[in-house]
């Protein structure tokens, strides 16, 4: 049976504590903390919820949509008071927009970019963790900056995947891909300096960015060169996984612009 009305509910969240957005049996998601909500914002009132996509555990959003089903009109002003109001403290509804209940939030054609949050210190003030990865060994900032720029354009990404599947596409276009200081979250129990890892594209393989990240960390630390990445890249490469993963806590989803919306 279908929904009267279709919103779509812009978010932000804090995912250190959760395990990712989709529900799983005995674990804490951002999902089931979304509709346990819900389930005060709405009394006798039909509805559903879908998300733009699944995070690991431990990754946040500055921006993230939740595609909201339901039976009755809603207020904007009213919604968000309710739902902030409700909600765990690491989450909160930034907006809401109406949209066509036939719109597919999941496929719908869009651009997604992501920040990966490292600094290259001392060890950092544990109020950090949660946001920024922390690198003690030396890195050559300079030399990953140029490592990152390999990744733009069209490449097939093997080795920067897990798990796939027999209908995994690997050919993907990364539209850019930058290694710069971040002026972008402060507190001043952060490390004086860090820097952010800037992906954006239309779609990312699992682990693909963290996979990513973790090459450039080792590229920096010089136990890989610029041709091992480039190499890396290429449709005839060894298609085995790359070994080392970066830590969930410094990725965050930052912005998702709608292509066909």
């Amino acid at each position: 049976m279908k929904y009267s009305f279709s919103y779509l509910i812009k978010i932000q969240f804090l995912g250190f504590r959760f395990s990712g957005w989709q529900k799983q049996t005995n674990v804490k998601t951002l999902h089931e903390m979304v509709d346990k909500t819900l389930s005060f914002v709405f009394e006798d009132v039909r509805w559903k919820t879908i998300g733009i996509g699944r995070t690991d555990a431990k990754v946040s959003a500055n921006c993230y949509y939740v595609q909201l089903f339901v039976d009755e009109v809603i207020g904007e002003n009213h919604f968000l008071k309710s739902f902030n109001r409700n909600t765990l403290s690491d989450i909160k509804a930034i907006s809401v927009q109406i949209a066509e209940t036939s719109f597919n939030l999941i496929n719908a054609s869009k651009i997604k970019e992501y920040h990966y949050y490292f600094s290259n210190s001392e060890k950092n003030h544990p109020f950090a963790a949660p946001l920024i990865v922390n690198v003690e060994e030396n890195l050559d900032i300079e030399l990953m900056k140029k490592g990152a720029k390999l990744f733009e354009g069209e490449h097939y990404f093997h080795k920067y995947c897990t798990k796939p599947s027999e209908q995994t596409v690997f050919k993907r276009t990364i539209n850019t891909c930058e290694i710069v200081e971040n002026n972008i979250l402060t507190a001043n129990f952060f490390p004086a300096k860090s820097y952010i890892l800037k992906v954006k594209g239309k779609g990312f393989l699992r682990y693909q960015i963290r996979l990513m990240m973790a090459t450039l960390f080792e590229l920096g630390k010089r136990n890989f060169t610029i041709q091992y990445i480039e190499d890396s890249l290429k449709e005839d490469n060894d298609r085995g996984f790359m070994r080392n993963i970066a830590p969930a806590s410094g990725l965050q989803l930052y912005d998702v612009e709608f292509l066909d919306l």
